[in-house]
């Protein structure tokens, strides 16, 4: 049995004071080795948070029964007697900072799991930490803008549930006037950002820069301390994963607040594209979540027998309707072969996830003159409301890539339909599917919400908009602030008697209709290639994509998806799908184990469900992300 002075300092005495030298043994646990430190340092106080850290190899000793010799100490280690919870800056979405107590020695996942339960965020699987950017700042920032911060440090949970609320806020919230304040803070939206504000802030330029930010995730399998972060450091609380479970705006009032943050910040730093016209419907929304907000606070509530009802409702629903048969005169267009002829028309039906067209309606009865099947395809729409333009863009996976294909509808209506079949046929459902008539009037409502209304108030101006806070600095260079409001007001006739949560759930159902939402983008380079490309990883499939023009070249999906590991020696990743596809590549802007941990995460995500209610199966999601074997 070795027997030695084992070296250990103790954080509480200061950075200058001098480590203790503690006579040990091989046979020694870990938490007699702690009793024999607090002995020395003569300190009466609670020491239960506190824990070994070892500094050569970035390892926390949590395992109080464990010895020296299970754990590899010698002589030469040099170790630190360290809290376990320290104070961490906080920023979340919606541009606040939080001063706080988390966990620095277990892994992120969990250390979110806690920031969550205290901030009253359900879910916190679909969020995670990613350190900020770094700005350079001017001397004259420095002196004018010093960042506010609100400290929360002296907020405990009580040993009952977290979510237990006293007058619309969790009862450790409404402690003080102080807390108070800061939690309708996290619960309320916030007033449209000054347009400086928005110009100040870093926005993607391409593609490669929109990969970037994800190489700034921190790895959820291990803790804070061992991905170098310090105490009282800053890092951002973000949603990561774009499938948002069970959002109920009874429960939900900071989660759906800081979503709607999150999502108004990527439509403002054009980190999604959208069109003109759904620029100036979000900004019609800002505004009017705003003028609510600020007018009539009010609860986010629903009615739990409603909810009941409206549940047993739709079951009756899905067990009495028949599949509904969708077959019509469409014009189609394929920009890719060598023609310059336009749109033509032909009669289209609809069968299963597949569409076939004919010449014509009498001759349906005939073999089609094509079949495409949708299952996996990419479906985004082209529309303009004012220019009657009604058309559904879809790339169909094919043997040598991706084929574009333009529908064109005739109007409103019929576009409706045939856009939600597209979109359910492409995740592989069918018409029968439950969903499709809520699909089609989702989009019914979105059009509806572009459309304008000559002679209702289209005069109408209001000094108090400040329309430049409420669009992308790409329209602030576009077009004057007094050419913007009358549009944005036109706008805001159509949602204007939307109550508070309607108007947020709308804005979140909008964006996560564009054809570019949750996609989260990094430049790989493929095995046997000699350029870089992006890959897309969303909640469903993944997409690779030209680097050089920006075009979608092959879509795979995770339900064809048969096996996936990660070659950490030369971080390479390789995964295999169905039909013999395998596909092999090396990340370029950040390490393969955040490409890894996107894909397992996503597939967690799939797991869940409404039964689980609260509880999460963590084990299954570190066996998933954590990137050591084959799945």
């Amino acid at each position: 049995m070795a027997a030695w002075d084992l070296s250990v300092t103790v954080e509480e005495l200061g950075p200058e004071a001098p480590p203790f030298k503690v006579s040990v043994t091989s046979d020694l646990h870990i938490g007699g080795v702690i009793l024999k430190i607090v002995e020395k340092t003569q300190i009466k106080k609670d020491w239960s948070d506190h824990a070994l850290w070892w500094e050569q190899k970035q390892q926390w000793l949590l395992r109080p029964s464990w010895t020296l010799e299970k754990y590899e100490i010698h002589a030469d280690a040099r170790l630190s007697l360290t809290p376990q919870h320290k104070t961490l800056r906080l920023g979340l979405p919606n541009g606040t900072t939080l001063r706080l107590q988390a966990c620095f020695s277990r892994p992120v996942f969990q250390t979110v799991m806690g920031i969550c339960r205290l901030l009253n965020l359900r879910h916190p699987e679909e969020l995670s930490l990613l350190r900020p950017v770094e700005v350079k700042k001017k001397k004259k920032d420095k002196e004018a803008e010093e960042e506010v911060v609100y400290d929360l440090t002296g907020l405990q949970i009580s040993s009952g549930s977290a979510h237990t609320l006293s007058n619309g806020m969790p009862v450790h919230f409404a402690d003080s006037p102080q807390t108070e304040a800061v939690y309708k803070m996290l619960s309320v939206s916030l007033p449209a950002p000054a347009p400086e504000t928005i110009t100040k802030m870093p926005r993607p330029t391409s593609i490669v820069d929109k990969a970037q930010v994800h190489s700034r995730w921190l790895d959820s399998s291990r803790s804070l301390l061992q991905q170098g972060v310090q105490e009282h450091d800053r890092l951002l609380l973000r949603f990561k994963y774009y499938c948002f479970h069970d959002l109920d705006p009874k429960y939900d009032a900071v989660r759906l607040t800081q979503l709607y943050e999150q999502a108004r910040w990527a439509i403002l730093l054009e980190d999604v594209d959208c069109t003109e016209e759904e620029m100036m419907l979000f900004a019609a929304l800002q505004y009017h979540i705003g003028k609510v907000s600020l007018s009539e606070p009010q609860p986010m509530t629903s009615c739990p027998a409603m909810d009941d009802l409206d549940s047993a409702l739709q079951c009756l629903e899905e067990t009495m309707t028949a599949a509904p048969e969708l077959h019509d005169y469409l014009k189609i267009f394929r920009p890719k072969r060598l023609t310059l002829k336009g749109y033509k028309q032909f009669w289209f039906a609809f069968n299963n996830t597949s569409i076939s067209y004919y010449k014509s309606k009498e001759e349906s009865l005939k073999e089609p003159i094509q079949q495409m099947n949708l299952k996996g395809c990419e479906v985004a729409p082209d529309v303009s409301v004012a220019g009657q333009k009604f058309c559904i863009r879809l790339l169909i996976p094919g043997a040598e890539g991706m084929n574009e294909v333009y529908l064109r509808c005739e109007n409103e209506l019929q576009y409706s339909r045939w856009m939600a079949a597209c979109r359910l046929a492409s995740k592989g459902k069918t018409l029968a599917d439950s969903s499709f008539s809520s699909e089609v009037q989702n989009i019914q409502s979105f059009l509806a919400m572009q459309r304008t209304t000559p002679g209702a108030n289209t005069a109408q101006t209001d000094d108090s908009i400040n329309t430049h806070s409420l669009v992308s600095p790409r329209y602030h260079k576009k077009y004057k602030a007094k050419q913007l409001t009358p549009r944005i007001l036109e706008a805001y006739q159509n949602v204007a008697q939307l109550p508070l949560t309607d108007a947020l759930l709308r804005f979140l159902q909008i964006w996560q209709a564009l054809p570019d939402f949750g996609v989260s983008y990094f430049v790989v380079r493929f095995k046997g290639c000699r350029k870089d490309d992006v890959l897309g990883v969303t909640n469903n499939r993944l997409i690779r994509i030209d680097l050089s023009i920006g075009d979608v070249v092959k879509t795979w999906r995770y339900n064809t998806m048969r096996q996936w590991n990660v070659n950490w020696d030369i971080q390479q990743m390789a995964i295999e799908f169905n039909g013999n596809v395998n596909i092999a590549f090396s990340c370029v802007t950040a390490t393969c184990k955040i490409v890894h941990e996107y894909i397992g995460g996503y597939i967690f995500m799939a797991t869940r469900t409404k039964e689980q209610a609260e509880v999460l199966n963590q084990e299954l999601f570190f066996k998933l992300t954590g990137g050591h074997e084959a799945i």
